[in-house]
């Protein structure tokens, strides 16, 4: 059963660890997620981009999927499914379709439509039983054509939306979406001990998960932060496993070339790459 994403975020802040949004693409992710979220006793949250919802046919597909799975597969942690980076209308529709909780960016609006925007969906999500995520300061990068440049938030304008009565506050602090690049500058500390001051016990979000160290990554939990944001890293994992087994001629070798052989070592890759995060974030057994 598909649940919302508060309970399990002010239990991560309490307890001063961080939940996994780890974002599916197919069947093998949801699946590799599952299963790892089940092994590790770890509550998780799946994230769902509105380009990845687009590439799994729509957000019905999506939420029928992860519904039919967590019953198949006898998943017994909580789980939750979000809306990652979600436009106004994507949130309706997701709300409709059956998940469990949304994000709303609308950090690309000036301050005052973001405020109102967020406040008409807070009351709509809260209505049906959803948990909302909003956004302050853009997250650098590029994911599904949403390009930000990192610029770090303002922690006024994260109280104005804190205070609308939102679940959890996405607040750009210098991350990054993607592959961090050589020059990067790291985390701004100062501007997110602002922000906890300025936001009190508002469960806070971490994006661009990935290539963060992991001293940044506790020290970035100890200041609040009770949900992190991993996508490229699985990508990347995914990736390299899938390219190991066909240039070892894998894919030749008996029924190698089946789907459910050759996509099999790239789902044991994400499955490792989740542990490993569920690790770092403090999250096993928490469920």
């Amino acid at each position: 059963m598909l649940v919302s994403a508060t309970e399990m975020l002010q239990k991560a802040v309490e307890g001063h660890y961080a939940v996994g949004q780890f974002n599916i693409n197919n069947l093998e992710w949801t699946k590799s997620i599952l299963q790892t979220a089940q092994e590790l006793n770890s509550p998780v949250i799946l994230g769902v981009s509105e380009g990845a919802g687009k590439y799994m046919t729509g957000f019905k597909t999506v939420a029928a999927m992860v519904s039919a799975m967590i019953d198949e597969m006898k998943i017994t942690v909580p789980v939750a499914l979000h809306l990652d980076h979600g436009t106004y209308d994507g949130c309706y529709k997701c709300i409709k379709a059956g998940f469990s909780s949304i994000m709303f960016d609308g950090s690309h609006y000036p301050i005052d439509e973001n405020v109102e925007k967020t406040k008409e969906l807070v009351k709509v999500a809260h209505a049906m039983g959803l948990s909302i995520e909003a956004e302050v300061g853009a997250i650098g990068g590029e994911e599904d054509g949403v390009v930000g440049m990192g610029e770090c938030a303002d922690p006024n304008e994260c109280k104005m939306i804190a205070d609308l009565g939102i679940d959890f506050l996405a607040a750009g602090i210098g991350n990054i979406h993607g592959k961090y690049p050589a020059n990067w500058q790291g985390l701004s500390f100062e501007t997110l001990a602002a922000i906890k001051e300025k936001t009190g016990d508002m469960p806070l979000v971490l994006h661009g998960g990935t290539g963060i160290p992991a001293d940044m990554i506790k020290k970035a939990i100890d200041l609040g932060v009770a949900k992190i944001n991993v996508n490229t890293e699985c990508q990347l994992s995914f990736a390299a496993a899938t390219r190991t087994y066909i240039e070892a001629g894998k894919d030749n070798q008996g029924k190698g070339y089946d789907p459910r052989k050759l996509l099999a070592p790239g789902a044991e890759a994400i499955k490792a790459t989740v542990k490993e995060k569920m690790e770092l974030f403090g999250s096993v057994g928490k469920a």
